[in-house]
This record gives C-alpha cells, structure tokens and sequence, in this order.
C-alpha cells in the first residue's frame, strides 16, 4: 500500500520502501535495538500517509500540478530562505499567463518558511494519527510527526533541534532524502548531498552512517531492484503479526480515509460508495465474505486518484480531452496498487472495474457485460450514484430522484437495472438505514 503513498507524493514507484530499507541498513549500522527497528520499519512505510491532506493546500498556494510541485522540493534545501523562496517562485502558475504568474509570485515571497510549516503539520500530524489509528505504538507514530525536523532547529513544522528530535525521526529524515537522490540523480550526487547537509538538515552521526555506505555496491544493487512490478518482497520485522481480519479492514478504512483527504470534494466519498455498495448488496442477498470483500473493494476503489493532480479532481469547470485521460487512469493505478496485494485478488478486479460500462464504453479495460460480473455492476452504481447525490466543484448535489432518474437513462447499457431498482428502494421508496459496519 506505500505505492499508493509514493503517488501522491509524487515520488517514483518503491520510495518508501526502499527509504524502509537504507532506513533499517544506517539503524542497524547505528545499533539500534529490534523493537526500535521494527517501529522504523513501518514508520518508513507510513511515512506519508498523510500526505494527501496537503494536497488542497499546495495546489492552492502554487497552482499548478500539485504532483510536481511536491516532487520538486525533495531536491532544495528548503530550510535555506533565499533557496526556499526561489523555488516558491519558480514554481508558482507555471504555464499560466504572466500577470497571474506574477500576482502568485508576490504572495509566495512573502511567507515561503511560513507555508512550508503549515503544510508539513498537516501532513506529518496526520500521518500520524494514522500509525496510531492502525495500532502501532508513539515510537512509530512520532517518528512520522516528526520525519521532517532538522538537527539544527530549521526544519518544520515544530524546529525541534539535536536530541530533542526522536532518533527514528532524524533517520527517516535523512533516509527519504537520500534515497531520493539516489534514485534519481544517483548515489555519489546523494552521498554528496548528505556531507553538504550533515549537522544542518541531519544528525552527524546518522549522516556519518550513510556516507559510510556509499561504495557498498551491493546494497545499491538491492535498493535498485525494489520498484518494478517485479520487486522482491520486503522482508517484514522478526517479530511482526499476521494481520486479522479487523486489521485489514482497519487498513481500508484508513486508506480510504486517505484517499477521500485528497480532495476537498470527495471527503467521505469512499465511505458513501461503501454504504450505498453494501446497501445494495444485502438488498440482494449478498453476505458473508462475498459482502466482506465488496466492501473492502468499495473502500479502495478509488486508491489510484492519489496519483492525480488535485488541479484536475478540483476543476469548477469541464476537463480538456488531456486531462481526462489522465483521469481515466486512476482504475488503473488503483489495479497497479491493488495486484501487489497477495489475497487482494478479488478485491483488485472489483475495485478498478467502477468505471466500467455494460455496454464496453468504460474505462480503463473497456470491459463489456459479460466480463462485468454483478458484484462490479454493484460498485460502479453506488460510486455514479454518489458522484450525481455530492456536491461537486461544478454543480450541487441532486436529490435521489433525479440521480437515479439520470442514471435510468443509460440503464442496460451503463448500469444494471438489478442495481437500479435497488438504490430506488433504498433511497427512494422506503428510507434508508445507513450501514454501520
């Protein structure tokens, strides 16, 4: 699931889990003990869980594509002011006409340190509320609320300074830097990067640690090889637990959660299609764990929407033909993410099928009727249902009567009528109860 993270982020595929690794390599190096390690091992993973709640923010202060936005600052010294305030600049309306570039421009200069710490507490708080909402203990959760402090007190959101900030922290900090100049401009530019940042930005010691690996082909070979569809498996922590069922359903809601944070008109848009997918199966007959593995599909379904630019999911106005089709690769990230999930298989083939149609019109497969089964046919209703019942940036929410009344027009060739005739029962003939599982 740390794919979904490295999306909405705008970092290449593996990111986090190969900062998991050179986090545990320097930490062992380091000496830290098992359980500190485990508590690192899944802090790097976590890392930027609550990276989507920024997304709103950042789009809205440069404009833009917020992915490339938060991308492009992994690689300045953002704690330098001049370097801080440049890259606000640069960064502002690009592409757009001058006179807004230059309006943006002005308002950028003018708090660039103040921004960077809004932005971080938002992303860092509640990515750890998250670690902590999945059960992992405040040495894994602050790690994450701290990941972005600096040794010399510049860092954000809280300029936590040396010790004061947890030493699992001033890893992560290092560890996601590092492994993202590695990978992108190569590892002699990242060790450089660290002896250039070493007692500013990251812990002498940690920094000494990393640099120390710079000629260890071996390990780069390892890292490397993580990313790819083809990646080798991460090793999980010796003392790690099999996940329950209440796990994993807790680890779907909060993806959702982390999912419906992206954007500021989709909150609770995952957890209304649930309801209403839920809803309408047990209308059915459904139960069980057919219903359980509905639901989490449900849930997921639109994981792959972290990789699309909130300038795009917030548009007030009508997409140009470039910027639906990256919209309509979102089924297809979600299926990316999805299919590295061993016993997701089920969940994987409902979850990215929403956008289907009967009539193979859909996206992002094409699938027809007779390759849409109806627990599919289920998910793509309630997701059109509540997309016509929300607010949208474009048009207010509509009454149940005229959504369905929409919906009715392209029944049989869009939607099933089975599933029509149930969202009509639940919502219009009879009131509703809303599922509280």
């Amino acid at each position: 699931m740390s794919h979904a993270l490295d999306m909405t982020e705008g970092q290449p595929r593996g990111h986090a889990v190969r900062t998991c690794l050179l986090a545990q390599r320097i930490g062992a190096d380091l000496g830290l003990s098992e359980s500190d390690l485990t508590h690192l091992f899944y802090a790097a993973l976590l890392k930027d869980s609550g990276c989507s709640t920024n997304a709103v923010r950042i789009q809205q202060a440069f404009g833009g594509d917020e992915l490339e936005n938060k991308r492009d600052v992994k690689f300045v010294d953002w704690s330098n002011f001049l370097k801080s305030a440049w890259y606000g600049l640069s960064h502002a309306e690009r592409g757009a006409p001058a006179g807004v570039r230059l309006r943006k421009m002005l308002d950028m200069a003018k708090t660039p340190t103040g921004l960077m710490d809004e932005v971080t507490a938002a992303r860092c708080s509640r990515g750890a509320d998250i670690a902590r909402q999945l059960g992992f203990d405040v040495a894994t959760s602050d790690a994450v609320r701290h990941l972005d402090e600096h040794w010399d007190g510049r860092g954000s959101p809280s300029h936590l300074r040396g010790d004061r900030i947890p030493v699992l922290a001033r890893i992560l900090c290092l560890c996601q830097t590092m492994e993202l100049f590695a990978s992108v401009i190569g590892v002699p530019e990242a060790v450089a990067m660290v002896r250039r940042r070493k007692g500013r930005w990251f812990d002498p010691e940690v920094a000494q640690a990393a640099i120390a690996l710079e000629h260890d082909h071996a390990f780069w070979l390892e890292m490397n090889a993580h990313g790819g569809d083809a990646s080798p498996e991460l090793t999980a922590p010796a003392d790690a637990q099999a996940a329950t069922d209440a796990d994993v359903d807790e680890i779907c809601l909060a993806f959702a959660s982390i999912v419906d944070a992206k954007s500021g008109f989709t909150g609770q848009h995952s957890t209304r299609v649930t309801e209403y997918s839920v809803a309408i199966a047990a209308r059915l007959g459904i139960g069980g764990e057919r219903l359980k593995t509905l639901r989490r599909a449900a849930l997921l379904h639109d994981l792959g929407k972290l990789g699309i630019s909130n300038a795009i999911l917030d548009k007030p106005g009508k997409l140009t033909d470039e910027e639906f089709t990256k919209v309509r690769m979102h089924p297809r990230y979600s299926h990316e993410i999805l299919a590295r999930i061993r016993g997701f298989e089920r969940i994987t083939e409902i979850a990215s099928a929403h956008h289907e149609r009967l009539d193979g019109r859909g996206y992002w497969r094409g699938l027809s009727a007779e390759h849409l089964d109806l627990d599919m046919r289920i998910v793509a209703a309630a997701d059109v249902y509540d997309a016509l019942t929300a607010k949208r940036p474009y048009r207010d929410a509509m009454p149940a009567t005229k959504a369905l009344s929409i919906m009715r027009e392209d029944e049989g060739r869009a939607f099933d009528p089975v599933c029509i005739e149930a969202l009509t029962g639940l919502y219009v003939e009879e009131p509703a109860v809303a599922y509280a599982g």
